[in-house]
């Protein structure tokens, strides 16, 4: 069932593009954080980012993954991760690889639907606190990613998830990128990811990529030529047939909350679900407004951010008693 959310943006950023650029840079939560490097069983590694000073082992556990080339400096995992560690919960965001401002050592990196790496994350932090309850949130496409893996394994550690902004259709949010003001964005991204692949390429003289990169002027394109070829898919269009996780909603198990605004300049409505096919584990929110990962709410003076009273809230309704261990 797809539920209406309570989410009421003011008067002063209904438009998606304010909820979405406005977020940014009006954001001023801080948390201090560790970092901590995982190695991968293939060699590679990653690194998480720990909130500090560090939690007691029996409080939650709650596990970050970012959006396309975001990091633990992306304003919304600042804040999400200041309102966890405010309620008492220890907050740890995953990079993905490359992410955390060195270039990882294969030439293979992330996408939306590698699942391997963020799995090898659970289960380690699983196996360190075997008695902890852990949940994670996932954005943009960290939260495609999520949806993906929360199909792939439906034994898994967490009691609850959540996602935010998720391009669950792949074609379609490559689509509406590439049109309008939403260029915008992309032109951003793609300035990011272009300086990323020359690092990995730098890194690996011997590798034979026929492309160039000065031709690219859409995601669809980088994906098409980049994405594709490297992580073994035909190309774009098979990466996003296979990776999008829209068509795999239906496998869910863990409770998980899944929203999104109708107004997204990054996706259409293709990425909105066909209600009867949700599983009773799914509960999905749509709000009117909202933008890409924005949800801003109060007074333009002193702006709040309703994701951050909405997924704890969720969350706790999922955690089992911990509280009698303090």
């Amino acid at each position: 069932m797809i539920h209406p959310s309570r989410f009421q943006s003011p008067w002063w950023a209904r438009n998606p593009h304010l909820q979405t650029i406005l977020a940014k840079y009006l954001h001023r939560a801080r948390q201090p954080c560790q970092t901590e490097r995982l190695e991968l069983p293939d060699g590679d590694f990653v690194d998480l980012a720990w909130g500090t000073p560090r939690l007691e082992p029996h409080r939650p556990l709650v596990v970050l993954f970012h959006g396309l080339e975001g990091n633990i400096e992306s304003h919304y995992a600042q804040g999400m991760m200041a309102a966890l560690y405010r309620r008492g919960w220890q907050p740890v965001l995953m990079h993905f690889r490359g992410c955390s401002g060195e270039p990882n050592r294969h030439l293979q990196a992330y996408h939306s639907g590698a699942t391997e790496d963020p799995r090898h994350v659970l289960d380690t932090l699983r196996q360190r606190f075997p008695d902890r309850p852990m949940a994670a949130i996932g954005y943009s496409l960290g939260g495609n990613m999520l949806v993906n893996y929360l199909a792939e394994q439906p034994r898994n550690p967490l009691c609850a998830a959540a996602v935010i902004s998720a391009p669950l259709h792949l074609s379609a949010c490559a689509d509406r990128i590439n049109r309008g003001f939403s260029r915008l964005y992309q032109h951003y991204l793609l300035a990011r990811m272009k300086h990323n692949w020359r690092q990995r390429l730098g890194r690996h003289p011997h590798h034979r990529w026929a492309g160039n990169l000065d031709h690219i002027r859409s995601l669809r394109q980088f994906d098409d030529l980049v994405t594709a070829p490297v992580h073994g898919f035909r190309n774009a269009e098979d990466y996003y047939r296979r990776c999008s996780g829209l068509f795999r909603l239906s496998r869910l198990a863990t409770p998980t909350l899944i929203l999104h605004a109708a107004d997204d300049p990054f996706m259409n409505d293709a990425v909105i679900p066909d209600a009867d096919l949700l599983p009773p584990a799914v509960t999905y929110e749509l709000s009117r407004h909202g933008g890409h990962v924005g949800f801003m709410a109060g007074a333009p003076w002193r702006p709040s951010y309703w994701l951050e009273q909405r997924i704890p809230e969720w969350l706790e309704q999922h955690w089992p008693p911990y509280q009698e261990k303090a």
